[in-house]
């Protein structure tokens, strides 16, 4: 389904699940895909909701980039991660192009029930960063093929970094790289696929006001309210959200 042929309620959904992404990034640094490209799946397509997310992705990280990068981490080890990123996510966006919608639904319930999963699991797991320094090229490049593929990195980038225990400001810039370099591969791929309709632009484009607008208030809550506050909310979410993706998957 294109996206200017969307029902009214679809699209009410998806601006609301976009302000809510931009509270959760504002907050965290991180996760507005995880929130938004479900509800964009559910009401439209997966190839729309991974477009829709392209330009908001990129403009976002590119103003947290801005303000945290004099924290960005010295050495190798963040541009390698958004090498692995940037590679992965080409790849991620030529199965997008090929894979048939039912199975991309499917391929988003299920990295987001793995996000969950592991979340619940395993919420104090620790990462030493000596190991992580060895494994940041094969971990970056499998997150980037989820973002190439179903717009949704989180269950591998976001679990990663917060297992090394960064520091939010170290973690935002870290992040913030890494996004930047997928949509830098994702961009050209999805326009010399054709992916990149004149409907889906102009979503991409509309999309970037409620995710900028709920960002501000993601930053005054986290002052004020403990991460758990969040984390429980959106798994909440994301859980019936990956149940209906199924549903409609199998359908």
């Amino acid at each position: 389904m294109h996206f200017a042929e969307g029902h009214l309620a679809g699209l009410v959904w998806t601006a609301l699940a976009l302000v809510l992404g931009g509270v959760l990034k504002g907050a965290t640094g991180a996760g507005a895909p995880i929130v938004a490209v479900p509800v964009i799946a559910l009401h439209f397509d997966v190839p729309t909701a991974v477009v829709v997310m392209v330009l908001p992705s990129f403009a976002t990280n590119l103003v947290q980039l801005r303000s945290f990068w004099s924290h960005l981490p010295r050495g190798a080890f963040p541009w390698l991660f958004a090498s692995g990123g940037l590679l992965g996510a080409w790849i991620g966006t030529l199965m997008l192009a090929h894979v048939s919608p039912s199975l991309l639904l499917a391929m988003v319930a299920g990295v987001v029930f793995l996000y969950v999963g592991f979340r619940l699991a395993r919420p104090g797991w620790a990462l030493d960063p000596a190991l992580a320094g060895r494994i940041v090229l094969p971990v970056a490049g499998v997150a980037g093929v989820l973002q190439g593929a179903t717009g949704v990195s989180a269950p591998v980038s976001i679990t990663f970094l917060n297992a090394m225990r960064l520091a939010r400001p170290v973690f935002v810039a870290t992040i913030s790289v890494f996004f930047l370099a997928m949509t830098l591969a994702q961009a050209p791929t999805m326009l010399w696929y054709g992916l990149l309709t004149p409907e889906r632009v102009a979503g991409s484009v509309a999309a970037l006001a409620p995710l900028l607008a709920g960002m501000p208030l993601g930053a005054a809550l986290a002052r004020r309210w403990p991460p758990q506050v969040f984390d429980r909310a959106i798994l909440a979410l994301l859980s019936v959200l990956a149940v209906k993706l199924v549903f409609d998957a199998m359908t």
